[in-house]
């Protein structure tokens, strides 16, 4: 596993793969189907893997919390960048950071809070894991207006903050008022597009963003890294191509279940099984699984053809 401090380049050097987490039927970790999704990603270019509600670490235990990140952070590469998030509510926010801290993650990721809290209690959190983590962080914005401008400003001057993951779903992603007003008062470098393939040419070629996560790339990970790669290169009509491979599963997931749709496409098309999914959500129902099945694997077999940019 990578554990050098994250730079800007971290940030850019790969797509940030947000995959699901293998369970058995005993609810105890898949550590082999966790591994083989790890060296599907790797093996397709990715060297950074965050691993938050996609992997439903929202409902994770404080008791297996350890067991899990020692273990991906053993299972990933010498050059992966590995990105554990912690939360969303403060009592675990402490204890988690209380066991990251002694090992040698770069940084962790807050998940995001819904109720309740305050602009001030949410930046008091963000400084108090912070501190106890020893490191700057990664601060989720999942919803718009979920912290100010000024705000965030202030802990990245304060250096609490490595990177922003941005994922507020709008319906046009140019029209984006709440973006604006952040590149207002923060530089891009900063924030990272966070709702995958489909807003991603738009928050690099109007708003000057320069990394996106991804969960299909789970699925499809040398052409996710190709998108990257031209979007670096500012051939954004060779990105547009590319990235319509990605509609098909990003649209099973908008309108199913962006989580659930993900973690059962990986077994479906045939990368890991990914078993059952972690209370309180299920997997798809039989029905959804024959509408996703087709679409998953198709996916994967384009992506056995992609030529590297």
């Amino acid at each position: 596993m990578k554990t050098t401090p994250v730079s800007t380049a971290d940030l850019q050097r790969s797509v940030i793969a947000v995959p699901p987490f293998a369970r058995q039927a005993d609810l105890s970790p898949d550590e082999a189907a966790n591994r083989a999704l790890l060296r599907h990603l790797e093996q397709g270019g990715v060297r950074s893997v965050m691993y938050g509600g996609n992997a439903n670490f929202y409902n994770i235990s404080v008791s297996e919390y350890a067991r899990v990140v020692d273990f991906l952070a053993e299972s990933a590469g010498a050059d992966t960048w590995v990105l554990p998030s912690a939360g969303p509510d403060f009592g675990k926010l402490m204890d988690q950071a209380a066991i990251l801290r002694s090992r040698e993650f770069p940084t962790a990721m807050l998940l995001p809070m819904s109720f309740p809290y305050t602009d001030a209690g949410l930046a008091d959190g963000i400084r108090r894991f912070s501190d106890a983590l020893g490191k700057p962080v990664v601060v989720y914005l999942k919803s718009s207006g979920y912290l100010a401008p000024a705000t965030l400003a202030r802990l990245i001057e304060e250096q609490r903050i490595v990177a922003l993951k941005y994922a507020v779903v709008c319906p046009d992603p140019a029209d984006d008022p709440y973006l604006e007003s952040l590149l207002r008062a923060i530089d891009p470098r900063w924030l990272v597009s966070g709702s995958g393939e489909r807003p991603a040419i738009t928050h690099f070629r109007k708003f000057g963003l320069k990394s996106f996560t991804s969960g299909s790339v789970c699925i499809a990970p040398r052409g996710a890294m190709r998108m990257l790669q031209l979007l670096h290169a500012g051939r954004f009509d060779e990105a547009e191509q590319v990235r319509a491979q990605y509609l098909g599963m990003e649209d099973c997931r908008d309108e199913i279940s962006p989580i659930r749709v993900l973690h059962d496409a990986v077994t479906l098309a045939g990368v890991a099984d990914m078993g059952p999914m972690l209370p309180l959500v299920t997997g798809l129902s039989e029905q959804d699984r024959q509408r996703v099945a087709p679409v998953a694997r198709a996916l994967l077999q384009w992506d056995k053809e992609v030529v590297p940019a």
